[in-house]
C-alpha cells in the first residue's frame, strides 16, 4: 500500500500543509494537487460536491504527491465509508460533539475487529495498492471536527478516544458556539477568548497523544498557527484563492490602465498649442 504522505510528513517532524476544495471541478482539483500543498481535502459538507463529483476529483489527484482527504457531510457510516473506497486517505468529521460520536466515528473508519467498516474497497485497491486490506486500518486518518460548546465541554473525553487520529478546529463555527453573535464570523480568530480556546484544543490534543488542525484564512495566520505547534493547517480554500486572484489582477489592470491614461493626458496637456 502506499503510505500516507501525512504520517510521513509527522514522522519527520514537519507540519502539514492542507488545501481545500469547495468547487465540484476535477480540473480545478488536478491543478490544486500540483502547487505544493502535503495533502488536499475534498469538501463535501460546505463545499459544491457531492460524492459523484468527489470520485473524479480523487482520481485528478492521483498523478500528483498530494495526500487526498475529504470532509464528509456528517457522522454518517456510508458517507465515511465510500469515501475511504473511493480513495481517500484522511476524514474529517464534521460536528462531533461527545465520546460517544467519536468512537462511531473511529469505527466506521476501521475494519474488524478495530470497527465496523465493511470490505469494498472498488477504487481504493488500484489507487492505494492491492495490499490495502492489511494496511489501511494503520494508514488512514481520522479527524473529528471540534466546532461546537459542547465538544468544546467534552474535549478531554473527545481526545481520549482510542484510535482517533486528532482533532480538527473550525474556527468559524466554534466562534459562534462559544461567543454567539458577539463577533463576526470566519477564520484567524484575534479575540482573547478564541485564542486562547484555539490554544487550549491543542494543548488538550496534544497531551492526549493525538494530532491537532487548525482551518486558517491566511498563510500568515497559519504560520502562527504551525508556530503554536499545530500538526496540520489549511489556508483558505480554491473559491476564494480564484476570487482573490482574479480581483487582485483586475485592481492591478485597472491601475496600470489609469496611469497610462493619466501619462497621456499629462503629455497632451503640456504640447504647445498650434495657431496664428
Amino acid at each position: 500500500m502506499i503510505l500516507n504522505g501525512v504520517r510521513e510528513a509527522w514522522a519527520e517532524g514537519r507540519s502539514v500543509i492542507n488545501g481545500w476544495l469547495s468547487t465540484d471541478s476535477a480540473f480545478v482539483a488536478e491543478i490544486m494537487a500540483n502547487q505544493g500543498y502535503d495533502s488536499l481535502t475534498i469538501d463535501l459538507q460546505h463545499g459544491f460536491s457531492g460524492f459523484d463529483a468527489a470520485r473524479p476529483m480523487l482520481q485528478a489527484m492521483r498523478a500528483s504527491n498530494v495526500t487526498p482527504m475529504v470532509r464528509v457531510p456528517w457522522l454518517d457510516p456510508a458517507d465515511i465509508m465510500k469515501a475511504l473506497d473511493a480513495g481517500a486517505y484522511g476524514v474529517i468529521c464534521p460536528m462531533i460533539n461527545s465520546q460517544e460520536d467519536a468512537q462511531r466515528f473511529v469505527s466506521y473508519l476501521r475494519y474488524p475487529p478495530n470497527g465496523v467498516r465493511s470490505f469494498g474497497p472498488t477504487r481504493v485497491t488500484f489507487s492505494a495498492g492491492v495490499d490495502y486490506g492489511q494496511h489501511a486500518d494503520q494508514e488512514v486518518l481520522g479527524f473529528a471536527m471540534i466546532e461546537t460548546k459542547e465538544a468544546f465541554d467534552n474535549l478531554d473525553a473527545i481526545v481520549a478516544t482510542p484510535g482517533l487520529d486528532g482533532v480538527y478546529i473550525g474556527p468559524a463555527d466554534l466562534t459562534l458556539g462559544l461567543m454567539g453573535r458577539k463577533y463576526r464570523t470566519g477564520f484567524d480568530r484575534e479575540e482573547p477568548e478564541m485564542v486562547d480556546a484555539i490554544r487550549h484544543i491543542l494543548a488538550t490534543a496534544h497531551k492526549a497523544g493525538i494530532r491537532a488542525a487548525l482551518h486558517n484564512g491566511t498563510a500568515a495566520y497559519a504560520a502562527k498557527a504551525v508556530g503554536w505547534g499545530f500538526d496540520l493547517v489549511t489556508i483558505s480554500n480554491d473559491v476564494r484563492l480564484l476570487a482573490s486572484a482574479a480581483a487582485a489582477s483586475v485592481l492591478e489592470a485597472r491601475r496600470l490602465i489609469l496611469a497610462k491614461s493619466d501619462s497621456k493626458s499629462e503629455v497632451k496637456s503640456a504640447t504647445p498649442s498650434e495657431g496664428y
